[in-house]
């Protein structure tokens, strides 16, 4: 399953590719996500916690750089992990690439995510919704991060939503608002294939 997800910061380049240097710290701008130990050069171990609906699904797993291009500013990460009580596994490629903008750096995010077991048994349309609002969540959160270490302070400091488990309810609220509207301007806007 692919998911793309555009952002921008009002930071220069130079320095948000010094934040998506440290992985560690971009993987706590992803709510219920921690990679807390490093297990070899750029290879890191740690885990995710997601709510599904009812269901409320750890991961432990790792997180590696495959590719670091600094010249066009682009970063691929392979992850993957398996849920704590067997229910299924996850596998993750994040492709990552950074623009100047006039007004500060556009980053671009592509990740190609294949679940099994009890995550997968949502559906497509589902996941990715839920998918999507986490991507949100973590532009909003590398935003906050990134204006932290420009004001001089420990991203730390604002990073108490990114390192907390997401609530399934509210992160399910939001995914079926994003499908309903879907559904809405499929069935009751003119045809655009943009939309679809």
């Amino acid at each position: 399953m692919l998911i793309t997800n555009n952002f921008e910061v009002d930071h220069p380049i130079d320095r948000v590719w010094t934040f998506f240097e440290n992985i560690p710290q971009v993987a706590k701008c992803l709510p219920g996500t921690e990679l807390n130990e490093e297990i070899g050069e750029d290879h890191y171990a740690g885990g995710v916690v997601i709510g599904l609906g009812p269901v409320k699904l750890s991961f432990d797993g790792n997180a590696k750089i495959l590719e670091r291009n600094e010249d066009a500013h682009t970063i691929k990460v392979d992850a993957a992990g398996a849920e704590k009580k067997g229910r299924g596994q996850a596998a993750m490629l994040v492709d990552a690439a950074l623009e100047t903008t006039a007004s500060g750096t556009k980053v671009a995010v592509t990740m190609d995510l294949q679940l099994s077991g009890a995550a997968a048994q949502y559906g497509r349309g589902l996941v990715s919704d839920v998918t999507a609002v986490l991507l949100d969540d973590f532009a909003a959160n590398a935003g906050a991060r990134l204006d932290a270490i420009a004001a001089g302070r420990s991203p730390d400091e604002v990073g108490q939503l990114a390192s907390s488990s997401p609530s399934g309810f509210a992160i399910g609220l939001r995914a079926v608002r994003m499908a309903l509207a879907r559904i809405f301007r499929r069935f009751f806007m003119p045809y655009s294939p943009e939309a679809v």
